[in-house]
């Protein structure tokens, strides 16, 4: 199993167990989450039995099933406020200055021609984002944005592609 680590934080953002489609170049990841339910199992339904007719109670799961996205439960992204504009391109400039000398020497180049036409895409959805970070919530690690496509119920997320780190588990 692969998992992906911010350069920055050292956070777990996302495995190999989630699939991701390359966007502007490469520099983007686009990964579809998905809206599960997190909690007890009735099993005796999932079996068949019925308590109140076998002479038992039903009094049913102790503790509550909650619907989570499958990403946000898995890497225990905290949500943040939302950014305007202004702040998003002050945030932006700095988180690059912080990750551009992350990215391998070869690939430097173009990660600076190609980022441009990213934070354009990420600037036209700003709107629609909710914003994630990591666990260890560092103000300078990695943004993770959510947003939902049009027709779709579950969201899709996006990661900077270089501020990942690969690791073996």
């Amino acid at each position: 199993m692969l998992v992906y680590q911010d350069k920055v934080s050292g956070d777990e953002l996302l495995s190999d167990s989630f699939p991701y489609a390359e966007i502007h170049n490469g520099v983007i990841w686009e990964v579809e989450g998905k809206w599960v339910v997190k909690g007890a199992l009735d099993v005796d339904s999932l079996i068949g039995a019925n308590p109140s007719a076998e002479g038992g109670e039903d009094e049913g799961a102790d503790d509550q099933a909650a619907k989570v996205v499958d990403i946000v439960d898995t890497f225990r992204l905290q949500e943040q406020p939302a950014y305007d504009k202004k702040g998003f391109m002050a945030y932006i400039k700095k988180y690059l200055k912080t990750l551009t000398p992350l990215v391998p020497e070869e690939r430097q180049a173009t990660f600076k021609k190609d980022v441009e036409g990213a934070v354009k895409f990420l600037l036209s959805k700003l709107s629609d984002f909710q914003f994630f970070v990591g666990e260890s919530m560092k103000d300078d690690s990695s943004t993770v944005f959510a947003y939902y496509k049009e027709g779709k119920t579950d969201p899709t997320f996006l990661y900077f592609a270089d501020a990942l780190k690969e690791v073996k588990c």
